[in-house]
């Protein structure tokens, strides 16, 4: 594993634990030798992010539209930020120069982020580790509608165990780094369609 994509908000939401766990992310990375690669706006979570990230010594790589140069602000102590055209091209890119993702708070455009590696790593298009940075609990609802679908025959166990979690950035890149990918010969029972 070389280099970590981080989903997080643009906002740095209301709690200040949200703030303390990005920064404490940028520097686990840092103690690891791991880049990040993150979306590319300089406020919120993903600003604080990339700040404590670059101030760390990491290797920072931003991916930001040129729609959301304004919106999102890009960072502007980025050295290496990409321009894209589109949300799209985002996602693809990010994904492509990533080994490993991970979804810390944040709100829709974080959630759908994962939500999408997610669904390739259950298609196979990808055997890359996914986890969910769950300070304070954050994501315990997100996790509890995982299992509810499982239990309600919408998810195979096998694909529920594609999402990793874990309450610290040091303990959830430590599951990162050992994850091995299952093997899944077939992700829908034709007895259940």
């Amino acid at each position: 594993m070389k280099r970590v994509c981080v989903f997080c908000g643009s906002s740095a939401g209301t709690d200040p634990v949200y703030r303390d766990a990005a920064q404490r992310m940028g520097t686990a990375l840092a103690r690891l030798g791991l880049g990040l690669v993150f979306g590319g706006g300089g406020i919120g979570l993903m600003g604080v992010l990339a700040t404590s990230a670059l101030a760390a010594g990491v290797e920072v790589i931003g991916v930001i539209p040129r729609g959301l140069m304004t919106k999102e602000i890009a960072h502007e102590g980025v050295k290496d930020l990409r321009v894209v055209g589109s949300m799209h091209e985002r996602k693809a890119l990010m994904a492509e120069l990533a080994d490993a993702f991970i979804a810390i708070p944040g709100g829709y455009g974080t959630l759908e982020e994962f939500c999408e590696v997610v669904t390739w790593a259950q298609l196979g298009l990808h055997g890359k580790p996914c986890g969910l940075l769950n300070v304070n609990g954050y994501y315990r609802h997100f996790l509890a509608q995982l299992d509810h679908l499982v239990a309600e025959g919408f998810l195979n166990p096998v694909n529920r165990s594609l999402v990793l979690e874990h309450p610290e950035p040091a303990g959830l890149l430590a599951l990162l780094e050992a994850y091995h990918s299952p093997v899944i010969d077939r992700w829908i029972d034709r007895e259940q369609t």
